[in-house]
Formats: structure tokens, sequence, C-alpha cells
């Protein structure tokens, strides 16, 4: 028998599952890198074409799915409807890479890894639905560890509870959960120490 939750319990879950949305984590995390390493116009400079070239594209394609009726729910929480999510992801990173390789000469570390965590988890929705917003807040976690140690830990701390609220929301099962956290952590893992590797 699925085990039911307090209303209470149920509104804050959907509050944090849909708060801390891997878009959203991300956003939080580029704007906090952007203030801390560059003054507000280069900061502006930096992530606008994060903005316009990932993020703008992926919300309005969800949105549009949504409204066409091709996507269920906002989350993208069934399967099958996640496989062209996937690739549309896939390509709108591909395309920023592609630009900022051109324009800056070196390539974005950050956003090769962002793909990586991407695509394996791309090849693991053939086999199980691995939750998306685990993963992609175990990886901000990771991305902000780089930064400070104690934004680190609080965001791992955010990423669990993420996790704990997709099984009360239904949206996956603990070993989804499970298998998210842990495909992120092996791709957090190579990317801190990369990251450390060309600090030296």
């Amino acid at each position: 028998m699925l085990k039911t939750y307090p209303p209470a319990v149920i509104g804050v879950s959907k509050f944090i599952s849909n708060f801390f949305n891997p878009l959203t984590s991300l956003i939080i995390f580029f704007i906090y890198v952007s203030s801390q390493d560059f003054a507000p116009k280069a900061a502006l400079k930096t992530f606008m074409p994060i903005l316009l070239l990932t993020i703008l594209p992926i919300v309005i394609w969800i949105v549009w799915n949504v409204k066409k009726g091709n996507y269920t729910n906002l989350d993208v929480s069934n399967r099958n409807q996640r496989k062209s999510l996937y690739f549309f992801i896939s390509a709108c990173i591909g395309v920023y890479l592609i630009y900022d390789y051109t324009t800056t000469g070196t390539p974005d570390l950050l956003m090769i890894f962002l793909m990586v965590l991407l695509l394996i988890l791309q090849i693991s929705n053939y086999f199980i639905k691995s939750s998306m917003h685990t993963a992609f807040n175990v990886f901000v976690a990771a991305l902000f560890f780089a930064e400070s140690a104690l934004l680190g830990i609080i965001w791992a701390v955010i990423a669990i509870l993420v996790g704990i609220t997709r099984v009360i929301l239904k949206r996956h099962t603990a070993k989804e959960v499970v298998t998210g956290a842990a495909i992120a952590i092996l791709v957090s893992f190579i990317y801190l120490y990369t990251n450390i590797q060309l600090q030296q």
C-alpha cells in the first residue's frame, strides 16, 4: 500500500521540489559565481549567453510541449516523454559550448561536465528513470563546493531534501532518486578532481 502524507508535508515537498528544479538551481549558481567573479556589467555579459542559449530555450520548449500535450507536466516526469527533452537540452548546451569556444577560445569545463551528466542520465533513462532533480542538485552542490566548502555542504543538504520530496510526491521511487544521485556524485567527483588539477 502506498504511504500517504499529511497535506502540510505534501505542500512543503511541492515547494522544495518546484523551487529547486534543475534550471533554478543552476541559475542560482551562475548568478552567484558571476556576482563573485565579475563586476555587474561583466557578470551580465557572462550570464546572458547561458540564459539566451540554454535556459530560456529549455523553458520555452518544456512549456510549449506541456501546452501541446506532449509532456504531462513541467517536471517531464514521464520516462518516454523525457527522451525528447534530453535531446533538446543536449542540443542547447552543445550550441552554447560552440558559441563560448568561438568567442573565448577556451572550453567551458563546467558546461562540458553538465553535458556529460546529461548524457549519462539520458543513457540511464533507457533502463531506469533516474531523478534529474536530484542529479542536478548534487552536481550544483559540487559546483558550490568548488567555490566554498560551506556552500557546497548547504547545497548537498538541499539535494538530499529534493530527493526526499521526489519520493514523497511520487515523481520517483527511492531507487530512481539514488540512481540519479549516484550518477551525479560520480560526475561531480571527476569535475572537482579536474578543476583542482587545472588550478595547480
